[in-house]
């Protein structure tokens, strides 16, 4: 048996149908819905446990996500009464991420897009809302006090020029968004300028040879270099963790979107076929890539990785030639099917999560993460099921990022 499927056996699996996605979008409504009271002055963690997300504080970098699927939930509720409870419920939260900036409480990293747009740019969007934008370029203004201008390059995180800590990671491209909303609302084109710096930069250092990418990219202090590639919730450095390939996904469509490059359709075609290439038979990704059919004993799924790659997918054919457009849609459209058959939560009683089977954190004997939210709901993988679903049902979606 192959360890991964081949691209002509890909061509052959079903695609989701509007039926199924509309059916699929309106349960994670009604399960937005029916935890709602837990989930309005508190906030999921970033993992479930058994399946259920416990409620807590509005920290870490992953709470936006669940005030992102707020919003889709609203925007996809039919009452009119279902929509106000959930606006209000999602206005309650954006009050606290404007706390939260203002008050500088965990923000000392590079997730601000993260934590700002599913939330206070949606909230801005959907609504007007003027706590929701002012909060979101105060997280802007937060995120670009992290460029370093030696390698062009927005610091992870960590006391700001370490040697130790002069790094970037994938994700980050999903941060930057961010920066060019705060461009075109306050006319300011700085916000812009690092953005495009910090996209140079991550696409000529993260991608490999082979088409996969390095989760974090160390740079050089003095010479503003590549210093050396590795990882830190990968199975080991020169494999290919799921999700951070999954971010290449998504990031490298979005770089597009901003700027218009085209050699950017290049760098998009080239980590979504190397995802492409290395999935298992039922489609649902490894947590690292590097794993196939025959590791379903001792190896978890990430099915966040699945719809993070749908949206990028789905994000990206807008902008390709037909042929390519085709091609890349209908692969969006059989991880989506894939995960609504297998991966979803359809018990809403059962589980307070949409998607099954993420994950977060797993160890592995070569890399550095604290195991965390190993075969769990993510709170990610929730919200980009949603948003997944959303795109796919609505190509002309007006997204948060």
């Amino acid at each position: 048996m192959d360890k991964w499927i081949t691209k002509s056996e890909l061509e052959g699996y079903p695609v989701i149908s509007q039926g199924e996605a509309a059916d699929a979008l309106s349960l994670c409504v009604s399960g937005v819905l029916k935890y709602l009271d837990d989930f309005t002055e508190a906030f999921p963690g970033a993992a479930s446990l058994h399946n259920n997300y416990i409620p807590g504080p509005n920290k870490g970098w992953t709470t936006g996500f669940y005030t992102g699927e707020l919003w889709l939930a609203y925007e996809n509720a039919s009452d009119e009464a279902v929509r106000e409870r959930l606006k209000k419920a999602a206005l309650a939260q954006v009050d606290s991420f404007y706390d939260r900036i203002k008050n500088l409480v965990d923000v000392e990293h590079h997730d601000m897009g993260f934590l700002y747009s599913p939330s206070c740019v949606a909230a801005y969007k959907l609504t007007g809302s003027e706590i929701g934008r002012e909060a979101a370029i105060l997280a802007a203004d937060k995120l670009i006090t992290r460029f370093q201008k030696v390698g062009g390059f927005l610091q992870a995180w960590g006391e700001m020029g370490a040697t130790d800590n002069y790094r970037f990671i994938i994700d980050c491209l999903l941060n930057l968004p961010l920066l060019y909303w705060a461009s075109g609302e306050t006319g300011d084109s700085g916000y812009r300028e690092i953005a495009e710096k910090h996209i140079h930069t991550a696409m000529a250092n993260v991608i490999r040879e082979d088409d996969s990418t390095w989760h974090t990219v160390f740079m050089d202090p003095v010479t503003g270099s590549f210093h050396h590639g590795a990882t830190c919730q990968g199975y080991k450095d020169g494999s290919a963790w799921a999700r951070g390939q999954a971010w290449g996904i998504y990031g490298t469509a979005v770089a597009y979107k901003y700027t218009g490059r085209d050699e950017y359709i290049g760098y998009f075609k080239r980590v979504t076929d190397y995802f492409l290439e290395h999935l298992p038979k039922d489609l649902c990704p490894f947590w690292d890539l590097s794993f196939g059919n025959g590791d379903e004993e001792t190896e978890p799924r990430d099915s966040s990785s699945a719809v993070i790659a749908a949206c990028g997918m789905l994000e990206m054919c807008k902008d390709l030639n037909m042929t390519d457009s085709t091609y890349y849609k209908s692969g969006a459209e059989k991880l989506l099917k894939a995960v609504t058959d297998n991966y979803r939560v359809k018990d809403i009683d059962s589980s307070n999560g949409r998607l099954l089977h993420g994950t977060y954190s797993k160890k592995s004997p070569y890399n550095t993460c604290t195991e965390e939210g190993v075969d769990e709901c993510v709170i990610w993988g929730d919200y980009y099921y949603m948003e997944a679903l959303t795109r796919f049902l609505d190509p002309d979606w007006v997204v948060y990022w």
